[in-house]
Parts: C-alpha cells; sequence; structure tokens
C-alpha cells in the first residue's frame, strides 16, 4: 500500500515538471526541415500553433429562414 502511494506521488510529481516556455531544439539539433512549397523554415512557436484545420472555429449562426432541400438521387428503395 505504502509502495502504490510513493508512486502515485511520484508520478505527479513527474507530471507537473513539463513546461513549454522557450521551446527551442536540442543543442547540436537542427529544426525539422521546411515543408515543401514553404518560403521560409517555420518557428518553433509555428510549429506548435495548431491550423484553423486541425481547430476550426465553432460557427453561431442560426438558420434564418428554411429551405426545401434537394431531390436527392441515390435515395433509392431497397431492392
Amino acid at each position: 500500500m505504502m509502495k502504490r502511494i510513493a508512486l502515485i506521488a511520484l508520478a505527479l510529481a513527474l507530471a507537473g515538471c513539463g513546461t513549454n516556455n522557450g521551446v527551442r531544439p536540442q543543442e547540436g539539433k537542427a529544426l525539422p526541415v521546411a515543408p515543401y512549397g514553404a518560403a521560409a523554415q517555420p518557428t518553433p512557436a509555428e510549429l506548435l500553433t495548431p491550423s484553423p484545420q486541425a481547430r476550426p472555429q465553432r460557427s453561431n449562426e442560426l438558420l434564418k429562414t428554411s429551405e426545401a432541400r434537394r431531390q436527392d438521387e441515390f435515395d433509392l428503395p431497397p431492392n
């Protein structure tokens, strides 16, 4: 029981150690190569920022007018 508590305390202590302040490549290592077609190599901050496709904005626009649905040509009865 005591080992389990010590293990949980150690895991929680180690989990709190990570920060991302001042992210830069390790000594002697370079950043990943620039993406194909990119004008410049992205900075670490740009690499850590999610793209709009990865984190899309929420749309709260309400439907203001009703519209009739189009005929679905693939809505066939079962055989």
